[in-house]
């Protein structure tokens, strides 16, 4: 019996099996949850054939969590697979190219409210579109990367994991009477198709090879994933508003 063994977990972001989403997909399954994925636009086919490689089919749905559509649509779409669900997995960021690669002074608001929108406020909009889905509890898990410094070239993405944090936080506290854990896993830098988008990415590889107390591996999505997984099992009962930092513990280093 798997620690997920009869839960039925929502999964947002898989994009290739190099994503941190795919492997808690995969994770979860080997652990004995029921996955639903979702996906949007034009790379429902991307997410669809990427499903293809879980050790178990897994669905795909369609959810763009911008659109108010889309999110009062879910509740119908995950019941069209299963009856209820137990935990969600937020794996959603985007900032425009203008919003990042040391660009921070001239960012117009546009595209600051597109990376807080996307990267952000979706977690919270993630949460009240699948809360009628909870029966007695569930555990919600987002992706973080540290927001606690100002890094190289994130620029504005920084500032919306920032955002993600506190989002976190809040919701932890209007949540849990429900018995609705949130929590994020901080990541340090892998090779995603998301790490790609950020201009200066092999500086973040460069502070992780010379701080990193346990060695980091850039091309290894597993511990942040197998992190996501136990924080989506009861073994983390008690826990909510906390941030699990997978990064090698560059994050306590001076």
């Amino acid at each position: 019996m798997g620690i997920l063994a009869g839960k039925k977990i929502l999964v947002t972001g898989v994009l290739t099996d190099a994503s941190i989403a795919f492997h808690i997909a995969r994770l979860a399954q080997e652990e004995g949850a029921t996955v639903i994925l979702s996906s949007y636009g034009r790379v429902m086919s991307l997410t669809t054939r990427i499903a293809g490689r879980l050790p178990q089919p897994a669905p795909v749905i369609e959810l763009d969590v911008t659109s108010d559509a889309d999110l009062t649509a879910l509740e119908s779409r995950v019941r069209e697979h299963v009856d209820g669900l137990d935990g969600v997995v937020h794996s959603i960021g985007f900032a425009p190219e203008a919003a990042l690669g040391g660009n921070f002074l001239n960012t117009e608001w546009a595209d600051v409210a597109t990376a807080m929108q996307v990267s952000a406020y979706s977690f919270k909009s993630l949460a009240m579109a699948t809360r009628p889905l909870f029966n007695g509890g569930a555990s919600i898990v987002g992706l973080d990367f540290d927001a606690t410094v100002a890094w190289p070239k994130y620029d504005w993405m920084g500032v919306a994991k920032a955002a993600l944090e506190s989002t976190s936080r809040y919701l932890a506290r209007d949540l849990g009477a429900e018995n609705i854990r949130v929590n994020l896993v901080a990541a340090g830098p892998i090779k995603t198709m998301a790490a790609k988008s950020i201009p200066g990415f092999a500086d973040f590889e460069e502070v992780w090879n010379s701080r990193a107390p346990l060695a980091w591996d850039v091309t290894d999505p597993v511990p942040a994933a197998q992190a996501a997984v136990a924080l989506l099992s009861d073994w983390f009962p008690k826990t909510t508003g906390e941030i699990i930092h997978v990064d090698g513990g560059v994050h306590a280093m001076g």
